[in-house]
């Protein structure tokens, strides 16, 4: 199965929200061809590739994003809109099956989502996520914060081929 990636640049701060340089990284459809519990395929996906799943959640309803590391998201159930980037971003539909790799200071809120929407959560091996606010008067220290963090050994979903591979070379 070939899975391609779309990509969003939000390199641009918006209010205290620092963003990235990397591209939002959305993986459209990755588990349509899981078999059984699609929370536990993206676990395991996630874990193999040297992201450690974290937490199983809906997505924040206000504007946050993390200073010290990059996050990737599993859908594995509903459906939700989520604006990234911060209150001048786009808003982008995700359902059960697609994936979305943020990178460090990009910001994320939940804008709707149906009752039974739920993400899995995680981060590259060794990394635990700080939760900043849109402050404009701390986005000098968070964008120090995110120009400091490594570009990940590996993809959440494909590894060492593919994904940020492909897409985040320096």
């Amino acid at each position: 199965m070939t899975i391609s990636c779309a990509t969003h640049l939000l390199s641009e701060p918006c209010g205290g929200v620092p963003n990235n340089a990397l591209p939002l990284m959305l993986y459209p459809g990755i588990a349509a061809a899981a078999t059984g519990d699609i929370a536990d395929w993206f676990e395991q996906r996630f874990d193999t590739n040297g992201w450690p799943p974290r937490w199983r959640y809906p997505v924040f309803t206000y504007t946050h994003f993390h200073s010290n590391t990059h996050e990737v998201l599993g859908i594995y159930q509903g459906s939700a809109e989520i604006q990234f980037g911060g209150e001048a971003g786009p808003v982008i539909a995700v359902s059960k099956g697609d994936a979305v790799l943020i990178p460090a200071g990009v910001g994320h809120k939940q804008i709707t989502a149906s009752k039974d929407f739920m993400a899995v959560g995680a981060y590259p091996a060794g990394f635990s996520p700080d939760k900043c606010l849109d402050q404009p008067e701390k986005l000098t220290e968070t964008q120090r914060n995110v120009a400091e963090v490594p570009r990940p050994g590996s993809d959440p979903l494909f590894g060492e081929e593919g994904g940020i591979n492909s897409y985040w070379t320096p």
